[in-house]
Order: structure tokens, then C-alpha cells, then sequence
């Protein structure tokens, strides 16, 4: 017990250092990681949302003998058809790449102005204390949704428009 306890806070000071692991956040949806995608600048930090394949049970008709028609019109065998069962892919998986503010960007200061902005807009209502809580992901996720981004992770883009993230100007 002793030894862990000693081992604890050199794990966390480690942590806060490294680049965002690659942990989920989110199950199974949306996570911070420490990869890139391609093409991405060298030094920036990206967030990732997987959108699951949607399958299908679908079932047709498959003809397995063609109806027996004579000359003038008349069925005399009725077409055999067989009922086949399979599942499809009707919404295939899908990657989509954020970018985010970086670990060392998300300073206690940075968090309440996030909270304060947020609560500006009515979408925070929890303490100001500069911590990612469960309350303040969920107001960021109600920000960027109508934007396309149902994640409680805050997306730099996100950042810029709650004006907490300069916007460079064109030269």
C-alpha cells in the first residue's frame, strides 16, 4: 500500500506531460489519440469519432424456377421462389478527424473560461472550478452538435468559436 502510493503521483506527473493517450473517453464512440491523420501538421492533437457500420437483417426472394407459361398466356407451373435471409452493411463505419486543443493547453484557466462561456450561453450550468467534469463535457457536446460533432471532447474549432482559441488572420 505504501509503495503504491508513492508510484501514483509519478504516474500522474508522467501523464500530464505525454501526448493524449489513446484511451477511450467515450465507449466505443469518440476518443482523444495520439496518432494523426495523414497530412496532419507536425505538434497538433486530434480527437477521432467512430460511427459503427449499421447492418441488417434483409430478406428477399430468390427465384429458383421460372414460371411454366404456354403460348396463349396460361401459367402452368407457378414460379418457385425461395426466401433468403442475410444481413447487410446499410450505413458503413465511419472515421471522422477533429482536431483539439492539446493537453497542455487545457490549463484550469482555460476550463473556466470554457465553463464561463458555456454557461453564457445557457448551456452550462455547474460551478466554475476549472475541471473537465461530466456537467461541462455534456455541455460541450450540446455546443458542437449542431455543428456535426456529438462529442463531449472540445474540438478546436469549437474552442474558436467560443472565441477561448485565437483565429489567425489571413496575411
Amino acid at each position: 500500500m505504501r509503495y503504491t502510493l508513492l508510484i501514483l503521483p509519478a504516474l500522474l506527473c508522467a501523464c500530464e506531460t505525454m501526448a493524449p493517450p489513446a484511451a477511450l473517453t467515450e465507449p466505443g464512440v469518440v476518443r482523444l489519440v495520439a496518432s494523426a491523420p495523414p497530412g496532419a501538421a507536425p505538434g497538433t492533437c486530434w480527437g477521432q469519432k467512430v460511427s459503427p457500420a449499421v447492418i441488417e437483417t434483409v430478406e428477399r426472394d430468390v427465384l429458383l424456377q421460372p414460371a411454366q407459361v404456354s403460348s396463349d398466356g396460361v401459367i402452368r407451373q407457378p414460379a418457385i421462389y425461395k426466401k433468403e435471409r442475410r444481413q447487410e452493411i446499410v450505413v458503413p463505419r465511419e472515421e471522422t478527424w477533429f482536431q483539439v486543443p492539446c493537453a497542455g493547453a487545457l490549463t484550469p484557466e482555460f476550463i473556466s473560461s470554457l465553463q464561463r462561456a458555456l454557461a453564457a450561453r445557457g448551456l452550462y450550468s455547474g460551478p466554475v472550478n476549472g475541471e473537465m467534469t461530466p456537467r461541462t463535457r455534456a455541455a460541450v457536446r450540446a455546443f458542437q452538435a449542431p455543428e456535426g460533432l456529438d462529442s463531449g471532447i472540445l474540438s478546436t474549432a469549437a474552442a474558436r468559436r467560443l472565441g477561448l482559441i485565437a483565429v489567425a488572420r489571413p496575411e
